[in-house]
């Protein structure tokens, strides 16, 4: 029964990296290829550790599964923030099919009596 529900949440972590994979290939520009990557991707990968997990089948397994699953998911929407963002103040142009730019008439540098916030402002 485990090896059974292994590969069903195997299948499904590859699918979603596959996803993730054409999503990159096939979006319009750096936004949405992003959105794609990182969502997916972090979808994926968590349903390969779960099935990791569900395989090996020990604690010490399972530890290991958990500490590289809270590391992906705490540094994969932080990635992503800042590749958007440093995008964007490097003037990439949006996709013409764009619906809203919430930052178009928002100053281009924060004001900000704080020192050490570089030109990006805070994050």
């Amino acid at each position: 029964m485990t090896d059974i529900l292994t590969a069903v949440v195997w299948l499904g972590g590859s699918a979603f990296a596959l996803l993730a994979a054409i999503g990159v290939l096939r979006m319009p520009d750096v936004f949405t290829r992003m959105q794609a990557s990182t969502k997916a991707s972090t979808l994926g990968l968590a349903c390969l550790l779960i099935g990791a997990a569900l395989q090996m089948g020990d604690f010490a397994s399972l530890i290991r599964v958990a500490s590289i699953g809270a590391f992906v998911l705490l540094t994969t929407p932080v990635a992503g923030h800042v590749i958007a963002r440093a995008s964007y103040f490097a003037g990439v142009p949006l996709w013409r099919g764009t619906v809203l730019d919430e930052r178009r008439d928002a100053p281009t540098r924060p004001e900000s009596d704080e020192p050490g916030l570089g030109s990006l402002g805070p994050m």
